[in-house]
């Protein structure tokens, strides 16, 4: 047994340093471990189908570029606030409470209505709890590729 204990100990060290390389954002002090859609495949997908989503989790995606941008909530199931970032990671729009659509194709659009190139979709509520205003800086783990 005693020769185990290496083992397991390392084994544990092991098991926190994968928890600690999640990618993760943080704005206004919170930090959210993010899934990552960086491709047109990934961005399409997005959060659909999703039954819930844990308050501390969300799902960043970063475009090829910074431009105007336009979300929808298509065969999206739970409600979002959508945030926009420009190339430097202040926050330049929100749409905040958008309700879940069952609509398909007719789902409406959310647009930024300012140039973006990081958008970070948060459990709705999350942006007036943190009091997110126009400026806000987002914070990239080094888990997060460098946008291109």
């Amino acid at each position: 047994m005693r020769s185990l204990r290496p083992l397991l100990f390392a084994a544990l060290l092991l098991s926190g340093c994968a928890t600690a390389s999640d990618p993760w954002v943080e704005v206004n002090g919170q930090r959210y471990t993010v899934e990552i859609a960086d491709d047109d495949a990934e961005r399409a997908r997005g959060l659909m189908f999703r039954e819930e989503m844990a308050d501390d989790r969300g799902m960043l995606f970063i475009h090829d570029r910074q431009e105007p941008l336009a979300y929808w909530m298509k065969n999206t199931k739970i409600p979002l606030d959508i945030l926009y970032f420009d190339n430097a990671r202040k926050l330049v729009a929100k749409q905040v409470d958008v309700p879940p659509c069952t609509l398909g194709d007719n789902c409406p659009n959310y647009p930024s209505g300012a140039s973006a190139r990081y958008v970070l979709e948060l459990n709705a509520g999350q942006a007036a709890r943190l009091k997110l205003a126009e400026g806000a800086e987002l914070r990239l783990s080094p888990a997060i590729p460098p946008a291109k």
